[in-house]
C-alpha cells in the first residue's frame, strides 16, 4: 500500500463484511483491488475478516503485482486458520513460479515459505527446486531464504529433497546477494538442527564464530576484515567491528591490538551521524564495547556529547557512555557536560545527569572533589528536582524536598554523619513533627537515623527524640515492618547500648564504581552478538527467542512421561493434614520425574503484526528469516471491560495484565462507540504493590467512531511502589482529548510475573525449603477447586513458568511440588495436595517473603481455575 491508501484504514463500520464480499467479486478489476486493500486495511487494525478466504483467494488469478501481493499478504496471515482452504491456492502459487516476471516467480515462492501449513508444504518442493537454479539472482536468493523457512516447519523433507546441498552450491554463485542469502538461511537452519550442517569459514558474522587456531591466523583474518570497517552499511561496520573484537582475544602483539583500537573508532564515531533509530542501535552496542576495550574510544568522548535536538533516548544512552568514559584526563570536559545538562527541561534527564556526577565522583576517587562543587552549584539553582538529585550536600535545602526516596536518603544522610553535622537534632526534629503522615520508606530511615544520632550524642535532645519515635512506631502505627525495627532498637538500647552500638553503627561497605555492572561471562556472549537485538536488549538470546527444537522438545517430553510417576516415597512423619515439608532425601528415594523443559513465554504477540508480514512479503527485508506464522490479534478469551460504553460516554476500555517475551505487557482494547473521533490518549497508573508503571507513551492513533485498536503497553516493575501490605489492586487513569479523566481499577495477577528462570533442581528445592524458616511456610485451603486431569494441569502451570518438581502418593492424595520466581528473586515453594476428580486443593508455600502470600494464593487460585 502507498501513502495514499490512508483512506482505507478511515473507512471501517458495521456491516462491511457483506458489502466487501461484493465488491471482491466485482467483475471490475479496479472495484475488486480497492476492496482488497479494505480488507488488508481492517486485518491490519484486527479485524477477523477471515470469513472473506474464498473471496480474497479468488482474486489471486491477476497480472497487477501489487495485488497479488496485497492476496499474498492475507493468505500469509489466515492460512493456518484456514488450512483446508490454504490449498486452493496452490495451483496459483505453482503457476506463478513459472510466471516469465522474475517478481512474481519469487513472490510465489516467498509467500508459499511465509504459509507454515503442512499440507501446503509438499507442494512447495518442485517449485522452490527450480528456483534455486533459476537465471535471476533475485529468485535465487528468494528461494535460499525459503529452504531456511521450510528447514524449520519440516527439516527432514528438506534433507531428503536435496535442499542443503542446493543451497551450498548457491555459495559459489556468481552474485554477491545470493551468496549472501545462502549463508544466511544455511546459518539460520545451523542453528536449528542438532547436528553439523554447515561448517565452512563464511562472511563476517559467522567469521566471528571461527576459533583461530593461534594469533598469527587471528591476525590474517583480521587483516582481511579490516576493510569492511569503512562500508557504507551500518550492519556491515557493526559486524567486522564484532568479527575483529572476538579475534582481537587471541593477538598477543600489544602493537597490533593499539593499531587495531585506532582502526576501529573511525567507524564507530561515523555510525553517530546516522538518523536517531541507528545512533540508538550503535550507541548500545558501543556500551558495550566500551566495558571491554575502554581504549577504542578513549580519546573521542566529544562525539558523546548530547545535542539539543537529540531525543531523549539517544540522550540517556550517551550519558551512560560518557560515564565508563570519564576518566581524571577528561574529568573536567565531563562535568561542564553534566552541569549543562542539568539545566534542561526534560527532568528525567536532568535526574540522571544528576546522578551522574555523583556516579563518577565514585568511579574517580581525585576527582571526587570537583564533583561535589559541580553540585553544590546545582544546588543553588533550587530546582527540586535537582536539588533532589544532587542530595549528598542538601542540609540546606530540606524545603525543596517532595519525594519520598530523596527525603529518605537526606534522613540517612544525617543519621550516619551525625556527629559531623553540629544542627542534626535541629534537622531530624524538623522532621518528626510529621512522622505519623510520611510513606514507610521516610518513616523507616527517620527511625533509624534518630537512633544512630542518640547512639552518637546520648544528650538531653536525642534522648527526648528517640522516646517520641520509637512511641510512634510501636503505638502509633500499624506498619509490621516498622513495628518489628522499633521494637528491635528498644530492646537493644534498653539491654545492651554497646550491643546497640556495633549492630547500628557497623562499618558500611565501600561504594563501588557501578559503571561496568555487566558480569564478564555475559559482557562476552553480548559481545559475540554485536549487531542483532541480543547487543539492543543486553540480554543473551535465548531470553527472548522462543523457537524451540523439535528434537530436544520430543526427548524431553518423553523423559517426562517416562518420570512422571516417579516421586517421593511414602513418609509417616509427612501429614497432608497440615502445613508441610518435603521429606529429605535418602538413598532409596525414586527418581524425581525429569524436569519439563522450559516453556516459551506467552505466544500472544503484539496486536496486528502484518508490518513483518508486508515486509518479508513485499521484500523490505530480504536479508531477514522472520517466523510468520503468528495469528494478528492474540488468541484466547477476551480481554475484561474494565471501563464500560455506559460509563466511558461511549468510550470502551478493556485491559488485562500479560507476559510475554521475559517482559510484562498492558493489553489494553479501545472501542470508540461515540459520535466524535478521540486521539491524545495519555495512561498514568498510581502506586501498586509491585511498582508497576509504563515503560513509555501510550501510542493510540486516532479512534474513529464505531472503531477499535488493541495496543500492547510495555510495563516496568518497582518504580511505583505503594506503601503497605501487598495488594492486588491497580488503580488505572486514562485520558484523552475530547473527555475528562476516566479512572478504574484493575487486579495484579501474581501469575503474570512468573519469571523464567524459576526452575530449581530437586536438590536445591529440598535444601531451599529446609533452610527457610517454619514462619516463612504459609498454608490457605482453596475448597472451590477441583483438579481434573494431572497432564492438563501441570500443563497449564508449567506454561506460567511454575515449575514441576515432583509428585508423589500419600494415602488416597496426590502431592505436588512446584518452584516459580517473581522479579528481584522472590522465590516461591509450593505444594498442592489434593485428590483427583475431587474438590478441594491444600496449598502450602515456603518464600523468603511471606508477606506475597496473599498475591500469590490469588495466582494459584486463577491459574487453577482456567
Amino acid at each position: 500500500m502507498s501513502g495514499h491508501d490512508s483512506k482505507y484504514f478511515s473507512t471501517t463500520k458495521k456491516g462491511e463484511i457483506p458489502e466487501l464480499k461484493e465488491e471482491l467479486n466485482s467483475q471490475y478489476k479496479d472495484k475488486r483491488k480497492d476492496a482488497v486493500k479494505k480488507v488488508i486495511a481492517a486485518m491490519t487494525v484486527g479485524k477477523d475478516v477471515s470469513s472473506l478466504f474464498t473471496d480474497v483467494v479468488n482474486c489471486m488469478q491477476t497480472e497487477n503485482l501489487e495485488l497479488k501481493k496485497l492476496v499474498y499478504l492475507y493468505l500469509i496471515n489466515y492460512a493456518k486458520s484456514q488450512p483446508d482452504l490454504a490449498i486452493l491456492a496452490v495451483n496459483t502459487f505453482v503457476k506463478d513460479s513459472q510466471d516469465p516476471n522474475p517478481l512474481i516467480r519469487a513472490l510465489a515462492v516467498r509467500t508459499m515459505g511465509c504459509i507454515r501449513v503442512d499440507k501446503i508444504t509438499e507442494y512447495l518442493c518442485d517449485p522452490l527446486q527450480r528456483c534455486l537454479k533459476d537465471d535471476d539472482p533475485y529468485v535465487r536468493k528468494t528461494a535460499a531464504i525459503c529452504v531456511a523457512k521450510l528447514y524449520d516447519i519440516n527439516a527432514e523433507l528438506v534433507e531428503d529433497r536435496g535442499f542443503l546441498e542446493s543451497v551450498k552450491d548457491l555459495i559459489s554463485d556468481n552474485n554477491p546477494m545470493v551468496v549472501a542469502n545462502a549463508v544466511a538461511a544455511l546459518t539460520e537452519i545451523q542453528d536449528n538442527s542438532v547436528r553439523p550442517v554447515f561448517e565452512i569459514i563464511f562472511i563476517l558474522d559467522a567469521l566471528s564464530r571461527y576459533k583461530a587456531a593461534d594469533a598469527r591466523e587471528a591476525e590474517n583474518i583480521v587483516e582481511r576484515v579490516t576493510p569492511r570497517l569503512q562500508h557504507a552499511n551500518c550492519a556491515v561496520v557493526l559486524s567486522a567491528v564484532k568479527m575483529i573484537l572476538q579475534q582481537m582475544e587471541l593477538i598477543t602483539s600489544t602493537d597490533v591490538v593499539r593499531n587495531l583500537c585506532k582502526k576501529m573508532a573511525p567507524p564507530l564515531v561515523t555510525l553517530l551521524s546516522a538518523e536517531p533509530e541507528i545512533q540508538y542501535v550503535a550507541l548500545r552496542n558501543i556500551n558495550l564495547i566500551v566495558q571491554r576495550r575502554p581504549t577504542i574510544l578513549a580519546h573521542e568522548i566529544k562525539v558523546f556529547f548530547c545535542k539539543y535536538n537529540d531525543p531523549i533516548y539517544v540522550k540517556m544512552e550517551k550519558l551512560e557512555i560518557m560515564i565508563k568514559l570519564a576518566s581524571d584526563r577528561n574529568i573536567d570536559q565531563v562535568l561542564l557536560e553534566f552541569k549543562e545538562y542539568a539545566t534542561e527541561v526534560d527532568v528525567d534527564f536532568v535526574r540522571k545527569a544528576v546522578r551522574a556526577i555523583g556516579r563518577c565522583a565514585i568511579k574517580l576517587e581525585r576527582a571526587a572533589e570537583r564533583c561535589i562543587s559541580v553540585l553544590l552549584e546545582l544546588i543553588k539553582i533550587k530546582v527540586n528536582y535537582v536539588v533532589q538529585e544532587a542530595i549528598i550536600a542538601l542540609c540546606e535545602s530540606l524545603d525543596t524536598l517532595d519525594e519520598p526516596e530523596a527525603k529518605a536518603s537526606m534522613i540517612w544522610i544525617i543519621g550516619e554523619y551525625a556527629e559531623r553535622i553540629d544542627n542534626a537534632d535541629e534537622l531530624l526534629e524538623s522532621f518528626l513533627e510529621s512522622f505519623p503522615e510520611e510513606p514507610a520508606q521516610v518513616q523507616l530511615q527517620l527511625l533509624t537515623a534518630t537512633v544512630k544520632l542518640f547512639l552518637k550524642k546520648p544528650t538531653e535532645g536525642p534522648q527526648q527524640m528517640i522516646q517520641v519515635v520509637l512511641n510512634n512506631a510501636t503505638v502509633e502505627t500499624d506498619n509490621p515492618d516498622l513495628r518489628d525495627r522499633a521494637y528491635i532498637y528498644w530492646r537493644l538500647l534498653s539491654t545492651d547500648p554497646e550491643a546497640a552500638k556495633d549492630i547500628v553503627l557497623a562499618e558500611k561497605p565501600v561504594i563501588s564504581d557501578d559503571s561496568n555492572l555487566l558480569d564478564s561471562s555475559l559482557l562476552d556472549e553480548l559481545l559475540a552478538n554485536i549487531a542483532t537485538l541480543s547487543s539492543v536488549y543486553h540480554k543473551p538470546p535465548e531470553t527472548f527467542v522462543t523457537r524451540v527444537k523439535a528434537t530436544a522438545q520430543k526427548t524431553e517430553d518423553d523423559e517426562y512421561a517416562e518420570g512422571s510417576e516417579a516421586g517421593y516415597p511414602e513418609s509417616s512423619a509427612h501429614s497432608a493434614d497440615g502445613p508441610t515439608s518435603p521429606p529429605t532425601s535418602s538413598s532409596n528415594d525414586a527418581h524425581v520425574g525429569a524436569t519439563r523443559p522450559a516453556p516459551g513465554p506467552s505466544t500472544s504477540p503484539p496486536a496486528a503484526p502484518v508490518p513483518d508480514l508486508m515486509g518479508d512479503l513485499l521484500g523490505i527485508s530480504n536479508n531477514s528469516i522472520v517466523p510468520v506464522d503468528q495469528p494478528s490479534t492474540p488468541p484466547g478469551p477476551p480481554l475484561p471491560v474494565l471501563l464500560p460504553a455506559s460509563t466511558g460516554q461511549g468510550l470502551q476500555i478493556s485491559a488485562q495484565l500479560k507476559g510475554q517475551d521475559g517482559q510484562i505487557f498492558y493489553s489494553l482494547l479501545f472501542e470508540n462507540n461515540s459520535q466524535i473521533p478521540l486521539d491524545g490518549f495519555m495512561i498514568q497508573f498510581n502506586k501498586n504493590s509491585l511498582g508497576l508503571a509504563a515503560a513509555g507513551p501510550l501510542q493510540v492513533p486516532q479512534l474513529q467512531p464505531g472503531t477499535s485498536v488493541a495496543i500492547l503497553l510495555p510495563m516496568v516493575l518497582f518504580q511505583n511502589m505503594s506503601a503497605g501490605p501487598p495488594s492486588s489492586l491497580l488503580q488505572v487513569a486514562v485520558k484523552n482529548n475530547q473527555q475528562p479523566v476516566w479512572y478504574f481499577n484493575d487486579k495484579i495477577s501474581l501469575h503474570v510475573f512468573f519469571t523464567e528462570d524459576g526452575r530449581m533442581e530437586r536438590g536445591s528445592f529440598l535444601e531451599t525449603w529446609r533452610s527457610l524458616p517454619d514462619s516463612n511456610e504459609i498454608t490457605k485451603d482453596l475448597p472451590g477447586i477441583t483438579v481434573n486431569g494431572v497432564e492438563s494441569t501441570l500443563d497449564r502451570l508449567v506454561e506460567s513458568n511454575m515449575f514441576f518438581i515432583a509428585k508423589r502418593k500419600h494415602s488416597n492424595q496426590d502431592v505436588f511440588y512446584f518452584s516459580a520466581k517473581i522479579p528481584r528473586g522472590v522465590a516461591f515453594l509450593i505444594e498442592l495436595t489434593t485428590v483427583v476428580g475431587t474438590p478441594g486443593v491444600k496449598c502450602a508455600i515456603k518464600t523468603p517473603n511471606p508477606e506475597m502470600a496473599p498475591l500469590f494464593f490469588e495466582a494459584i487460585e486463577t491459574l487453577l481455575k482456567s
